[in-house]
């Protein structure tokens, strides 16, 4: 079995604002794993120490799970190490990194496939992505939202879609930071004139795309229709960096039952190349504003 990526949880922040929890599981996670590959044990004989599967030993490796501060201590003696300080350092940060999720207010609503995504985005220091369909997450206006949530989960009532939406205006407080990831996104063009909503949710949609795109945090570019064939024409995708250098990039891929995370070398240059082509084949930043305005006296 491959050895993934990183995968956590959003809780609470830390001294420079950025997750706290997220980052000191993801931490956890790589240094367990460097452990291990230092000692050349394989997953199957960590987990046999903590009376645990494979796939356990790869979910705590990868931050999927909370770490139980027991199987942390077996763990790291298996794995040779026996300074005291170094164990209490360690539990320290398992104990950080299993603090309350943010979002579990929203327990009720968020798919837990999405969790996943949450966490790393909390995390990250800067987000590349490309949409086809849609307005990315991070840049959805609480009307456009709502009628994204709408034609996903046509069965819920009122409640479920307003808590929905409000979980995603939250998620949205991420850019508000101090410490705010930057953001690469490019669009395809159908993404502005796709009328989701409504032409009055699209047009007050484009709007705020039109302010976002002067922030100094976010970059956006349009691919047109007139570029023909291009880099990703297999579907949306996001790469994930995150401030450590010992955290790989993340590639996310969304489908309509749950979300793929690539971490394997080769897999993740293949989409970093894909999006660097992305970003020099669609139309460059300074002519968005342009090219949004022009949508809106289309829509006028």
């Amino acid at each position: 079995m491959s050895e993934e990526v990183p995968d956590s949880d959003n809780e609470k922040f830390d001294e420079n604002g950025r997750s706290g929890a997220t980052v000191r599981r993801l931490q956890v996670g790589a240094h367990l794993r460097a452990l291990r590959r230092a000692r050349g044990l394989s997953r199957d004989e960590a987990g046999y120490v903590i009376r645990a599967s494979e796939s356990k030993i790869s979910r705590m490796e990868l931050g999927r799970v909370s770490f139980k501060e027991r199987d942390v201590t077996d763990l790291l003696k298996l794995y040779g190490v026996e300074d005291q300080a170094e164990h209490r350092r360690i539990l320290t940060l398992v104990r950080e990194a299993n603090a309350p999720s943010w979002w579990q207010a929203y327990g009720d609503v968020l798919d837990t496939w999405f969790q996943s995504y949450l966490d790393l985005e909390q995390a990250a220091e800067l987000i590349r992505t490309y949409e086809v369909q849609f307005v990315p997450g991070l840049l959805q206006t609480d009307a456009y939202a709502r009628a994204v949530i709408r034609l996903g989960h046509s069965a819920d009532g009122p409640e479920e879609i307003d808590r929905r939406a409000r979980l995603r205006m939250a998620r949205k407080q991420v850019l508000d930071r101090a410490d705010a990831p930057r953001l690469w996104a490019v669009l395809d063009e159908a993404v502005l004139l796709r009328p989701i909503g409504g032409v009055e949710v699209l047009r007050d949609q484009i709007r705020y795309l039109l302010e976002i795109s002067r922030s100094p945090r976010v970059r956006l570019q349009v691919m047109p229709f007139a570029k023909g064939g291009h880099a990703a024409l297999g579907g949306a995708f996001s790469i994930l960096r995150f401030p450590h250098d010992k955290l790989p990039d993340v590639v996310y891929i969304e489908h309509l039952t749950g979300g793929l995370y690539l971490e394997k070398r080769d897999e993740v240059d293949r989409y970093a190349e894909a999006i660097g082509r992305l970003f020099i084949e669609a139309e460059q930043p300074d002519r968005t504003p342009g090219i949004l305005q022009r949508r809106l006296d289309e829509l006028a």
